[in-house]
C-alpha cells in the first residue's frame, strides 16, 4: 500500500495508475489524513462475484417482512 499527499499525487498520477494496475493500492493524505483510495478495477470485480455467492448462500429466518405485516393487519392491534 502507498500513502501519498494529494499534491504529490497530482504531480504523480499517471505513476500512480501504474502502481494501481500492478494489484496495489494507494491511500490519498490530505493533511496526514486518509481522504480517498485508488484500487483497481479488477480487484473489485473479484469481490462481487463472492459476495453473489454468500447472499445465495444465507437463508432468511422465520416469517418474511410481508408475511408479518399482513398479519399485524389481521390481528387486533390494541
Amino acid at each position: 500500500m502507498v500513502k501519498i499527499n494529494v499534491k504529490e499525487a497530482r504531480s504523480q498520477f499517471s505513476s500512480l495508475l501504474d502502481i494501481v494496475q500492478e494489484g496495489d493500492e494507494v491511500i490519498i493524505l490530505r493533511r496526514g489524513k486518509p481522504v480517498a483510495r485508488l484500487v483497481s478495477l479488477e480487484s473489485k470485480a473479484k469481490v462481487l462475484p463472492s459476495l453473489k455467492d454468500f447472499r445465495t448462500s444465507i437463508r432468511s429466518k422465520g416469517k418474511g417482512l410481508s408475511q408479518g405485516v399482513i398479519q399485524g393487519r389481521e390481528e387486533e392491534r390494541y
